[in-house]
This record gives structure tokens, sequence and C-alpha cells, in this order.
């Protein structure tokens, strides 16, 4: 069942939606060479302390971390561990906040240092399609009209989207309905509505689309051995152009 939110709810998940783009700012610009993933995820949970509110990600389903931190072809759920950044790893943070009962997800791609031609590549048709594909959340359309676009801008370029995991709904809950896919048909699925809010979240690989999981359970990984990239952020619905709460500067 789709949620549509009160205008309560929306005034709480913007302002957490700012306080989540300050955090994952903060993680990127403190990220460095010879850091430990743990380090960023006890650095996450200091941070978001100071504004009272939850890392909302930690033992959902059991995950161990607060944070997911995922490398190079690691596409998602990388677990923050004793893994030391190096100079041009290709680092994915994907981050749920969540605070007096309303949640917002995000997520973000860069490099330790500066980027080669190929990942900033990457990099560069993810947040694109990430965007595109918001342009689409707007009264009237469906979800697939989100989901192909997505699909085509990735494609387009000459890299991949993943299957096995999807964007969402949130805001009462980390997952809600509808499920939004990186690739489908247009004008199919559930019709979009004002007051919907909803984690769009394109991942993408320079190689094949296909996934595997890891011994751990969690962590995924290209199956070819591809670098891969992720872009999220929370939106809201509105009946003019779709509000991206979880907006960096």
């Amino acid at each position: 069942m789709v949620i549509i939110k009160t205008p309560s709810e929306i005034e709480k998940m913007r302002v957490l939606g700012s306080d989540a783009a300050t955090l994952l700012n903060t993680l990127k610009i403190n990220a460095c060479a010879g850091m430990k993933t743990i380090d960023l995820d006890r650095l996450a949970v200091d941070e978001a302390n100071s504004v009272d509110a939850n890392l909302s990600s930690y033992r959902y389903h059991g995950y161990p971390g607060h944070l997911c931190i995922s490398l190079n072809e690691t596409i998602v759920h990388g677990i923050p561990g004793k893994t030391k950044l190096k100079e041009g790893d290709l680092v994915t943070i994907d981050m749920v906040l969540d605070r007096e009962g309303v949640f917002v997800d995000t997520a973000i791609t860069f490099t330790i240092g500066n980027p080669n031609k190929h990942q900033t590549k990457l990099m560069k048709v993810t947040k694109k399609a990430m965007l595109d594909g918001i342009s689409k959340a707007v009264p009237g359309n469906r979800i697939g009209d989100i989901s192909s676009t997505i699909q085509k801008t990735v494609e387009q370029s000459g890299f991949s989207v993943i299957r096995e995991f999807v964007g969402h709904g949130v805001g009462k809950g980390i997952h809600e309905d509808p499920q939004i896919p990186n690739f489908g048909l247009p004008a199919t699925g559930v019709k979009i509505q004002s007051g919907m809010t909803l984690a769009i979240e394109p991942m993408v690989s320079a190689g094949s689309w296909k996934v595997k999981v890891s011994s751990d359970g969690w962590t995924a990984n290209m199956a070819d051995g591809s670098l891969s990239a992720h872009f999220e952020h929370t939106i809201l619905v509105t009946e003019n152009e779709p509000e991206i709460i979880t907006k960096r500067n």
C-alpha cells in the first residue's frame, strides 16, 4: 500500500533530509586514503547523534553496520570494517536516517583522490540517470516512466542497470511501496500521486548487470568484477515538479 504523507510528516522529512545531506557531505570530506571504513561508520554515528537522529540501517534485518560503504566492484551493502581506503578507490556511501517517526534515504559515489576518466563517466551517468528518473516523478505518470527513463540514460552510455536491487517508497518506514526498478517499460506500474515520498536510486555497472552476494550474506559485488556506482535521493511528489528532500549543495 502506497502511503501519502501528511503535511506534518513532509515537514519533518524536509528537515531530516537537510541533515542527511549535511552528514553525507561531512563523510565525503573526511574520507581519505588510509582511513578504515569502520572509522567513517563511527563518524556517521557521532554526526547523527549531534542532530538527535538515528542511522536506521543498524540491525535492520540483522545488518551489522550503521552505513553501507561499498568500494569499487561492490555495488551495495558493503559492511564497514577494517578495510582501508586507498587512493583511486571508488566509494559509495548509502545512508538511511530517521527521527521523530520519519525516514530519509540517500547515497553518493565519489573517489579517494582525483577520479580517472572511466570513473568520472560512470559517476556522471549514474547521477544523470537519477536526476532524469526524478524528473518523471510527477502526478499522472507511472513508476514505469521513472524506471524506463533511468534505464535509457544508463544504457545509452554503454553501462548496465542492476536488476537485483531497486528504489522504493520511504518515509514512515525504510522500505515502503511502491518498488521502483531501474529498468522497465513506460506507462506501467503504480500511478504517481502528490504526497508520495520516494527513494530513487539507480545502481549502475560498467560491465554486466549480474551481481554475486558474498558469504557474509550482505556484500553484493559485480559478478564480473566491474566498477559500479550508486546515487540516491529521497524526493517528494508535488503538484508541480518533484522536490528533492535530500538535496546536497
